[in-house]
């Protein structure tokens, strides 16, 4: 854009263009987010191709191999979703009268505080075990939206391994004249595989985790309580929350209180060690977005492109942070704004050495032991 425009009018029209970007995003929802789910998986399954062609396999059974790779876990996580879901249906009703004792007791409670009846009823509604059941399917989608998804999935996991082929002789005629976009979508690529992996087995320990603890603390459904807790774990900040609250109230209908301490204790614990100090190290600037920016693009991406949005909330942001700011040199000062990058860590390290040293010299002025000379005079 001209440098003769103002800079309100730019930032008013990258808002609208964004806006109207986002807007036409969330229309297409039902096939742009399984489209964008495949092209994850597809990065990620693709160093199976390269190594098997290092080793001399055949292209054509090389390509095959990350189909059946991406097929398989596709498969064994929609397979173990539906398993889950019908365990939870099964399972609600038999705790359906202490539902309804501990929904009575609320319902006192808010009548105590002055909340009216028909608000009482509403939200004692929503907690029948019945209406969690709908709640969550109306969530998830419809058969035929979910069957859809699968179907389209599928085909372009065949479309785009086949098309992976050709990608580093593409991404070489792209070189020649755009080598920033080249340099940019290669790092993109590295840093999401990284992520995915990375959280993906660092989700299953967690889940395994949580699984054993619940399983010991004999709440139902332990195994499908861990599985919740490895599919949050690709949701940051307020994933944990997510898997958290249903073996929080399972565990309060068998075991009480002190259950539900231990629970929140456990969680807490496990979720700090594994999110909070192991994959930061493991995944180092991989991903260099701020805390605020990773909950904002998880609200967002959730908005825009549903459940799954929120699943890939971080690989999604990086992709437009690869091709609206990586790709184009003039805009790489924005790279601190957006989170810490390696130069940021040090120049903060430097600053608190700075400053650390700052403090030992005024405290050394300030506690240095008076002259022994006498008074002038």
């Amino acid at each position: 854009m001209s440098p003769g425009f103002p800079r309100a009018t730019i930032i008013l029209v990258a808002l609208a263009a964004a806006t109207i970007t986002a807007i036409g995003f969330s229309g297409i929802r039902g096939i742009l987010a399984p489209t964008l789910l495949t092209l994850v998986l597809v990065i990620c399954a693709n160093p199976v191709r390269s190594g098997l062609l290092k080793r001399g396999v055949p292209g054509g059974i090389a390509t095959g191999s990350v189909i059946l790779v991406v097929f398989g876990l596709l498969a064994g996580f929609t397979f173990t979703i539906i398993l889950a879901f019908g365990q939870f249906v099964a399972m609600l009703p038999t705790y359906s009268a202490q539902f309804a004792e501990i929904g009575a007791n609320i319902g006192e409670w808010l009548k105590s505080i002055g909340i009216g009846q028909r608000e009482i009823q509403n939200f004692l509604h929503t907690i029948n075990p019945s209406n969690v059941v709908a709640a969550i399917s109306e969530t998830l989608g419809g058969f035929a939206s979910v069957v859809g998804g699968l179907v389209i999935v599928l085909t372009m996991m065949i479309l785009m391994a086949a098309d992976a082929v050709y990608a580093r002789t593409v991404l070489g005629q792209l070189g020649a004249h755009e080598p920033d976009l080249v340099v940019a979508l290669r790092n993109y690529a590295s840093n999401v595989r990284r992520y995915m992996v990375v959280t993906t087995v660092l989700g299953v320990v967690q889940g395994a985790l949580n699984t054993i603890a619940l399983a010991i603390l004999q709440v139902p459904a332990a195994l499908l309580w861990g599985l919740l807790a490895f599919l949050c774990s690709f949701i940051p900040n307020i994933g944990y929350f997510f898997a958290l609250i249903p073996p929080l109230i399972f565990g309060f209908l068998v075991g009480g209180w002190p259950t539900a301490i231990a629970i929140v204790i456990i969680y807490g614990v496990i979720n700090a060690v594994v999110q909070s100090i192991i994959q930061p190290r493991v995944v180092g600037h991989a991903v260099s977005l701020g805390q605020t920016l990773t909950f904002f693009s998880v609200l967002f991406w959730a908005i825009i492109i549903g459940p799954i949005g929120a699943i890939l909330a971080i690989p999604l942001t990086l992709l437009a942070k690869a091709v609206l700011i990586d790709a184009n040199p003039d805009l790489h000062w924005w790279r601190p704004a957006l989170g810490p990058t390696a130069e940021t860590e040090k120049l903060e390290k430097d600053n608190e050495a700075s400053a650390k040293a700052d403090r030992r010299r005024t405290h050394s002025a300030g506690t240095a032991p008076p002259s022994s000379k006498p008074p002038a005079g």
